[in-house]
């Protein structure tokens, strides 16, 4: 059994087990296993589990994500880093005062990462799993995260107010969720990922509802992945939107950006 926990840097044993199991970041990870552990015990157990194929965040319960350190429970959709180029995003396109609606939010990272960045924006972020919505209660104001499916969990009065509808809604086709890495496939939530034939049912969705939430001069912005970029900006089109897109080739991030004529 490892005996290390608070306060003690992770023992070379412990770094070496998590590199054997496939972990690149294995002196991190270890830190981070070890500060979630109240024992040994604890710790043992999770260590196991993770060189067993559970995902690290989960296990400690928490994601950092542009710089914030934000709650994550088992089966819910991890941020990934790629969405900060979504972030830098949206945060260039508000100020003070704006309405940002986060869509399919997962943890309420977006929302959690925007209300950071810009004083005094009003966020609100909505999803349909149960457990992401838990989760966004705790990285989030509670009274701004709903359950529901997509616009429909809205609060009205917010129609026609919207800055920026932000959306990192799933994107991979059904098909190929199986060639996904393990800690996906095998422990998020099947409708975190799952984008439908093409990847883009979802996504369509957001962009054709998105106009009647938008205020003049408003926004749509979604992550996507490069090869549903044609199909993301086809659909941006057909709902009346100007269309730019944002890349970023260090974390491959996607970002396709709508906005109402006139901006």
């Amino acid at each position: 059994m490892i005996g290390c926990v608070h306060g003690v840097s992770p023992s070379v044993e412990l770094v070496a087990r998590l590199r054997a199991a496939g972990c690149v970041f294995a002196e991190e990870e270890a830190a981070q296993l070890v500060e979630a552990a109240g024992d040994p015990a604890e710790l043992e157990a999770l260590v196991r589990r993770r060189v067993a194929g559970e995902p690290l965040e989960p296990l400690v319960g928490w994601v950092d994500f542009c710089g914030l350190r934000l709650a994550v429970e088992p089966g819910v959709f991890v941020p990934r880093q790629r969405t900060a180029l979504l972030v830098r995003e949206v945060v260039a396109m508000v100020g003070p005062g704006d309405v940002v609606v986060d869509l399919g939010c997962g943890v309420g990272a977006i929302a959690a990462a925007v209300r950071a960045a810009v004083p005094e924006v009003e966020v609100y972020a909505v999803d349909l799993d149960l457990a992401a919505v838990a989760c966004a209660r705790r990285n989030l104001p509670a009274d701004r995260v709903f359950e529901g499916d997509l616009y429909d969990a809205l609060p009205g009065h917010l129609r026609g107010r919207v800055a920026v509808v932000a959306a990192n809604a799933p994107y991979v086709p059904t098909d190929a969720i199986a060639l996904m890495p393990r800690e996906a496939r095998d422990h998020e939530h099947r409708g975190a990922l799952d984008g439908g034939p093409d990847g883009l049912t979802v996504q369509r969705r957001v962009i054709a509802g998105a106009v009647g939430w938008l205020r003049p001069h408003g926004h749509v912005a979604v992550e996507t992945g490069r090869t549903q970029l044609t199909g993301t900006e086809a659909a941006m089109r057909a709902a009346g939107f100007a269309v730019s897109v944002r890349e970023d080739d260090e974390t491959g991030g996607v970002a396709a950006i709508g906005s109402t004529p006139g901006h």
